[in-house]
């Protein structure tokens, strides 16, 4: 019986990270979506003065249905917001539009990292889809070109993973650092939302991981092989 012992050294402590993570954000959104900012703006109030500080006029903040389905839609300059987000009032809502709005000024800006992110969106896809498929056949086939093409789009897809992390992060940045300099929230407030983005965070960094070390692990499986 074949054991894969990296699977098991590997990606399985990423998983659990990853579990937890996801566990983490949500209790966190759930905790801040409770406790109102003294200000009553709304999600969709944050989005828009992020946009007016920035002087952009071409983007539409629209709901979505779904609870933490936030995002950014650069193709189409649309920023949505879910419906625990879009128009209420608490800390949680604020900062998720706020973070969002950070990818909208981040785009108008032609930002290096996002731009890059957004070239490797058809790799990242392919890679994810296809990469460990090709290599697990070239390793039982013994067919190591095989295994070279699987590795390679793989490590495209974990490319994209980790170029993830920084945008993201400034993302965060932005808001923050908006929220701060216009007196939406005070102090308290906003380390309930660091709170919340910082918890949010750790989900792309659980999901970067997991990446490299599924990376890792097709490496030394072919070397095995081999």
């Amino acid at each position: 019986m074949y054991f894969d012992q990296y699977y098991l050294i590997l990606v399985v402590p990423t998983l659990i990270f990853s579990l937890w993570a996801q566990i983490m954000v949500k209790s966190t959104f759930s905790k801040y979506s409770k406790i109102t900012c003294s200000r009553k703006i709304t999600g969709q109030d944050a989005a828009a003065l992020l946009m007016r500080t920035n002087n952009i006029n071409d983007v539409r903040i629209e709901s979505v249905g779904g609870s933490l389905t936030d995002h950014y839609a650069p193709h189409g300059k649309t920023l949505r917001l879910s419906q625990p987000v879009y128009n209420k009032t608490s800390i949680a809502a604020v900062g998720v539009a706020a973070h969002e709005a950070g990818h909208a000024i981040q785009h108008a800006r032609s930002w290096g990292p996002l731009v890059l992110r957004s070239t490797l969106v058809p790799v990242a896809n392919i890679g994810s889809s296809f990469g460990p498929w090709l290599a697990f056949a070239g390793i039982f086939l013994s067919y190591p070109i095989l295994i070279n093409i699987g590795i390679l789009l793989f490590g495209g897809a974990v490319l994209f993973y980790l170029i993830t992390l920084p945008v993201e992060f400034n993302a965060s940045a932005r808001a923050m650092a908006i929220l701060r300099d216009n007196n939406v929230l005070n102090s308290e407030e906003l380390k309930g939302v660091r709170k919340v983005l910082t918890a949010a965070a750790m989900t792309y960094v659980a999901s970067a991981l997991t990446a490299l070390m599924s990376l890792f692990r097709l490496i030394l499986l072919s070397r095995r092989r081999r």
